[in-house]
């Protein structure tokens, strides 16, 4: 399977121009129609061979059909940015093999997805789990983490994605304290991997001036959560300074400025509570220069209206 590089342009990457910004839908949704399916480990290790084969297989046909419903509502509503799940194929990327031969054979329907999504105009991207740690002090979690993205890119190849931070595998720093382990690591892996990758300031172990440091560092693109940087550094708006200065800092990390993404959420009980709310009711009034805007509300897809609403609130404020 060959990647599609879009020397061209695509019609999803074109379509930000000169346009406002587009609100991305976060992948695990409350409604039915774009749920996916799992299955975890314990229970799949006390299968026979064989019987991993046809789980694994119809685990993967009925999620690969929920990616294409998915694509569709993102059509219905007008979204352009879907963020797909980590977990949308299952234990793909262990020693066994069994996933990941499945998805070698369903690499023409994979294929007919990516084109689909290209076709709408709808930019996918990915944000694996928290156990990605690329900083870890243990070579054996490092090791794991790089097996996990590279199943990741191994997708987003068989999607007939472009090796680009368009189609980006976003991450956070991980273990405090080891940028430079962080770094190092990154300048080794592969280049499927991090022609995509991305990171992201946490509210825990990395701030945003930290990430953007290992940002430039290893010449990866950031993204910048608004959230994650008012509770780190205790702030009480959204409109404090460092969030427009730390936007565009961000900013400088992307080659190309079009391909920007930020991320918002908004606390569940009070304005810096780390815990996000089921809906989008404020957000950074810098936030009306972005590209593209995940959100991450606990509603997912019935939170998409709210952060519209904000996001008009606010563009007519800064008016």
């Amino acid at each position: 399977m060959t990647v599609i590089e879009f020397q061209n342009l695509p019609n999803a990457q074109q379509c930000h121009k000169n346009k406002l910004p587009h609100l991305g839908l976060v992948c695990i949704t409350s409604d039915k129609k774009v749920r996916f399916r799992t299955m975890t480990r314990t229970r799949y290790l006390k299968l026979s061979l064989s019987d991993r084969q046809s789980a694994l297989s119809e685990l993967y046909r009925h999620n690969l059909q929920r990616l294409h419903d998915a694509l569709s509502f993102c059509e219905q509503n007008q979204i352009q940015l879907y963020r797909m799940s980590s977990a949308i194929f299952p234990l793909s990327d262990l020693e066994d093999k069994i996933g990941a031969n499945i998805l070698e054979a369903m690499s023409a329907d994979l294929a007919t997805i990516g084109q689909r999504a290209n076709a709408l105009g709808i930019r996918m991207v990915l944000h694996p789990d928290q156990y990605v740690v690329l900083s870890s002090d243990s070579p054996e979690v490092v090791q794991a983490s790089i097996n996990n993205l590279a199943g990741h890119a191994r997708i987003l190849d068989l999607l007939g994605l472009p090796r680009s931070p368009w189609s980006l595998m976003n991450i956070h720093g991980g273990k405090s304290q080891r940028a430079e382990q962080l770094v190092k690591v990154i300048s080794e892996l592969p280049e499927n991997i991090i022609c995509r990758l991305t990171l992201e300031n946490d509210e825990y172990a990395y701030s945003v001036d930290e990430i953007l440091a290992v940002c430039q560092q290893a010449s990866v693109p950031m993204v910048f959560d608004a959230h994650h940087h008012i509770c780190h550094e205790n702030l009480d708006s959204y409109d404090h300074p460092s969030v427009a200065s730390m936007f565009y800092a961000a900013g400088e990390t992307w080659t190309n400025p079009d391909w920007q993404l930020v991320h918002i959420s908004n606390g569940e009980q009070a304005f810096n509570d780390r815990k996000h709310s089921n809906l989008i009711t404020d957000m950074p009034n810098v936030y009306h220069q972005s590209p593209w805007i995940e959100v991450e509300a606990k509603q997912k897809e019935e939170a998409m209206p709210s952060a519209s609403f904000a996001y008009a609130y606010r563009l007519s404020s800064s008016s």
